[in-house]
């Protein structure tokens, strides 16, 4: 294959909602330059997208996949991105090591939850965007109304550079506003026919072209001094204005397509490959020092890599983008995150699982490599005399959680090194072995995310999975102050045990005055501080140990043991076994002996006490609450909240956001276990949802009966 240079390569993201078609659109797009002689379909699962077994089985896209086509002298690198937002990672990595975004709607829907999504991300990161309305075939295709919805969400910057004539199953012709010609397919698609514009489309034409010339000209001054003088553009100043408008995120353009026919795919192709920014016209990407890295062939090289694959009878396939310089086959380079050395022994160009060999590849293109040692995602490769590191992409949070264990406990050391290995494929899984709630938890985008998981889990690596419930990380509190003594004796032969604590408890608050009296039944206890420690817990919150021992009743080097057994208590809270917080304890009086007291006596007495006290303390269970924002379909709307208060929500906010409602709503963790199956069931898949965690909160009366209720089970059993 030919060696293109940084001033020929092009790397544009394929993104789109669920069922927007863009596995059909990437078939058409590969058959049109001539890459595969025959289009796949989905139904005969030979397509080059969605070519392992997980996305076959269950007919959606999992990865992302990786391809190239060759077009007018001009290389595009095209990653194709799965449509759910479960698997988000796969489109955010595919935005960081492209240049432009094409954005694919499902003629039926419009701009759906996942467009706003993807376009999000796309503003995060300046990328250009074009539109792209597929299924113009579809009998619920509205082309005008999906522009107008465009225009309300996306401003004046979305412009029209086509239109089909009609929609529905008789779609076959298109208006070209750039050409000012109208292009019609046969049956079945492929090279159209050129023609004039009829007469009853030249004033609507007419007037989408004007407003696409002036807002080419808008980006470019000698553009604009010419559109004021002639109001009139050649084609090629009206692309190069369109190039640099893209660049700058000042124009939108909005194509048309129907891949599943194959009509407007060439149209589209020409596009890209004559009007999207080359790779060395984008704003240059920075090392983790800050520094520019710019994509030129005679700079040091540097490789990042993005994305590995594990694919049958090859292993680990690890997929690259070159930063800066050039990389051959035989290059011995340095992982500059790892300090291994690695040898590039082959380099491949892709089009899904087939490979092309290639000798070099230069900055700014994408490729990919089989058999390194010691490479993960995320890691930097760099030649000689260079120390290039990068960490440009930033992964959302975890919303859907689910405990795992082997059926075969025996298995739990092979499928943790399993699902560590997996995480290496796709960093937006999380691996965690909690300490707190006794369970290997993972952590995802969503059901399907983890559902293919298992499926990886069970079908490649043979180890037999099941997902459980994961426990809630519930605390404990205290409501009211209660006291309590405690004298810990034991008498064995020769030295025995002894200590007694008198203490106090209650709850715990920012900014809290330091204790003066108390009285409980008549007595009244004053306090004296000699001593205060704050220890701010590992698990949230605060435990204040106040020492007001006076006399010498308890020794002071007995404090530490006391309040050692105080904590060793706060870790197992008496209602649930959960962690406590925010809770002062004064330890005002006791007694100590002379032969017998020791540390071990002090700690037993110290925790003892403060058990008994914090039962009396009118103890409470918190729960976590999460920040809750779902994006959902305005006709969706009703549905979704009542949900979300049926699961304990608070809505606090509700507002429109790009054509789109917003509803944000506090909501406890373990109302969230199914959010994901549930949301996606309620809407189509039309709505998504992102959750970080808030506060704890007070759970009401009667959940707390049921958790006591159960723990208590739990201990007898």
């Amino acid at each position: 294959m030919k060696v293109y240079n940084s001033h020929e390569i092009k790397n544009i993201a394929l993104l789109g909602n669920d069922g927007s078609g863009k596995t059909t659109l990437t078939e058409s797009l590969l058959f049109e330059s001539g890459q595969i002689k025959r289009r796949g379909r989905i139904t005969m699962k030979n397509t080059v997208s969605d070519y392992f077994p997980v996305e076959q089985d269950y007919g959606y896209s999992v990865f992302s996949t990786v391809f190239h086509t060759e077009w007018n002298g001009k290389k595009l690198n095209i990653i194709d991105c799965p449509g759910s937002d479960d698997f988000v990672g796969a489109a955010m990595t595919a935005l960081n090591v492209t240049d432009t975004a094409v954005l694919l709607l499902n003629g039926q829907f419009g701009p759906e939850v996942g467009t706003q999504n993807h376009f999000r991300y796309t503003e995060k990161l300046g990328k250009p965007v074009i539109f792209l309305v597929n299924q113009l075939d579809d009998e619920k295709c509205d082309y005008d109304a999906i522009l107008e919805e465009l225009q309300n969400i996306y401003g004046p910057k979305v412009v029209p550079v086509q239109y089909p004539v009609k929609t529905g199953p008789d779609f076959n012709s298109l208006i070209d506003v750039i050409l000012m010609k109208k292009l019609t397919w046969g049956p079945d698609g492929g090279k159209p026919t050129i023609e004039d514009i009829p007469a009853d489309e030249a004033d609507k034409a007419m007037e989408m072209h004007k407003a696409l010339v002036e807002a080419a000209a808008e980006n470019d001054e000698a553009l604009m001094e010419k559109f004021f003088e002639t109001e009139q553009l050649t084609e090629d100043e009206m692309r190069e204005g369109i190039r640099k408008g893209m660049v700058t995120r000042g124009i939108f353009p909005v194509f048309c397509v129907c891949a599943g026919r194959n009509m407007g795919v060439g149209r589209l192709m020409e596009f890209l490959g004559n009007v999207v920014p080359y790779v060395d016209e984008m704003p240059s990407v920075h090392n983790t020092r800050g520094e520019e890295v710019k994509p030129v062939t005679d700079g040091p090289t540097s490789l990042y890599f993005f994305k590995t694959g594990v694919e049958p009878h090859i292993g680990e396939v690890q997929y690259f983008k070159v930063m800066s310089g050039e990389v051959k086959e035989g290059d011995d380079l340095t992982n500059a995150d790892r300090g291994s050395k690695e040898r590039m022994a082959q380099l491949f160009v892709c089009a899904g699982a087939n490979r092309e060999k290639v000798e070099k590849l230069v900055a700014g293109d994408i490729g990919c490599t089989v058999k390194l040692k010691d490479v993960r995602t995320g890691n930097t490769l760099n030649g000689k005399d260079c120390d290039h590191r990068f960490n440009f992409i930033k992964y959302p949070n975890a919303k859907y959680t689910r405990a795992i264990r082997a059926v075969n406990e025996a298995d739990t050391e092979k499928m943790m090194a399993a699902l560590n290995r997996m995480r290496q494929e796709d960093p937006t899984w999380e691996v965690e072995q909690s300490k707190e709630l006794r369970q290997i938890l993972v952590h995802g985008q969503g059901e399907f995310h983890l559902r293919t998981l298992k499926w990886r889990l069970e079908n490649i690596d043979k180890i037999a999975i099941e997902f459980y419930e994961q426990k809630i990380p519930y605390r404990e509190t205290l409501t009211k102050a209660a006291r309590a003594d405690y004298r810990h004796k034991k008498q064995s032969g020769g030295a025995g045990q002894f200590g007694e604590v008198h203490l106090i408890v209650e709850p715990y608050y920012e900014g809290m005055p330091d204790p003066t009296v108390y009285k409980f039944g008549g007595q009244e206890i004053r306090i004296s501080l000699k001593g205060k420690e704050e220890v701010n817990l590992e698990w949230g919150g605060k435990l204040v140990f106040i020492n007001s021992v006076v006399g010498g009743a308890i020794d002071t080097r007995f404090m530490p043991a006391i309040l050692k057994g105080v904590m060793s208590r706060m870790e197992q809270g008496p209602l649930t076994g959960s962690y406590a917080r925010d809770v002062r304890v004064i330890v005002y009086d006791g007694k100590m002996h002379p032969v017998d007291s020791n540390e071990l006596s002090f700690m037993l007495a110290g925790r003892n006490a403060f058990s008994q006290a914090f039962k009396e303390a009118g103890p409470k269970i918190l729960e976590p609450i999460y920040d809750v924002e779902v994006f959902v379909p305005a006709d969706k709307m009703g549905d979704v909240m009542s949900d979300l208060q049926g699961r304990r929500g608070m809505i606090v906010g509700m507002s429109s956001e790009n054509g789109y409602e917003k509803l944000q709503a506090k909501v406890p963790l373990k109302e969230m276990s199914t959010y994901s199956t549930s949301l996606s069931s309620l809407t189509g898949g039309r709505a998504s949802f992102i959750m970080k965690f808030a506060s704890y909160e007070l759970v009401p009366g009667d959940v707390q009966n049921k958790l006591i209720e159960t723990f208590e089970k739990e201990q007898e059993e």
